[in-house]
């Protein structure tokens, strides 16, 4: 299911509404941003983490899961929602966390084609500092996509008795110094933790065109996997 571009807050609407109207078969669901976004956990107050004037630049979205800020500028953000009735759906929300980023550890392994390989992190590392705790791609968390030590793909659940919805974002680019600069509150070590724990799979110069390309081809290999999930 392809949205295509909207609001965040329209998507993340959409993104509540499947979970509440569980199809029969796992569901991905596909979108991108009308200007660039920030989503935040359920229990999140952004405002306590960003500067005021963020909600000027950014489109800012309460998620209808957990988790902490994730930043929708350079990234491919997804959501799959799988029913209870199917082989993937657990009571335990990390089991249910590594199932579904086995799925995507396998596409970006397919995107790479390298000997390096991305695996599920085991033990989540202390954050540099409180305020790195609450963004996505500052704080690796168990079951998160790794590459050398660094996290490509995160993600949060919600989960109901009839299904759950997991939230995906994978690190395409870090999200441009200046203008993370331009939101994040002073005196913290939020962008020294992106830089140590965040693997681009794009390199650090890159084109619009580039990052087109490689939505497109995330996009169709996350569409083969789930595909095979029915």
């Amino acid at each position: 299911m392809d949205t295509g571009v909207a609001s965040a807050a329209k998507n993340m609407a959409i993104d509540a509404e499947l979970l509440e109207n569980v199809h029969q078969s796992p569901l991905l669901h596909l979108y991108q941003w009308e200007r660039p976004s920030a989503t935040y956990g359920y229990f999140i107050d952004p405002l306590k983490y960003l500067k005021p004037e963020a909600i000027e630049k950014v489109q800012l979205a309460r998620r209808p899961t957990g988790g902490g800020i994730v930043f929708h500028v350079t990234d491919f953000a997804f959501s799959i929602v799988i029913p209870s009735h199917h082989a993937g759906y657990s009571l335990n929300t990390l089991e249910n966390y590594a199932y579904v980023n086995q799925i995507v550890m396998d596409v970006v392994r397919t995107f790479i084609g390298k000997e390096t390989l991305p695996e599920l992190l085991q033990q989540a590392p202390p954050p540099l500092d409180g305020a790195s705790h609450h963004f996505c791609m500052a704080n690796p968390t168990k079951y998160d996509v790794m590459i050398a030590g660094k996290k490509v793909g995160g993600a949060a659940q919600r989960r109901t008795k009839d299904a759950f919805l997991h939230q995906g974002t994978i690190a395409l680019a870090i999200p441009d110094e200046n203008f993370l600069n331009g939101l994040l509150l002073p005196n913290t070590h939020v962008w020294d933790s992106m830089v140590k724990n965040t693997y681009s799979l794009l390199p650090v110069c890159y084109s619009r065109e580039q990052l087109k390309k490689t939505r497109d081809e995330i996009s169709a290999l996350m569409m083969q996997a789930i595909k095979k999930l029915s």
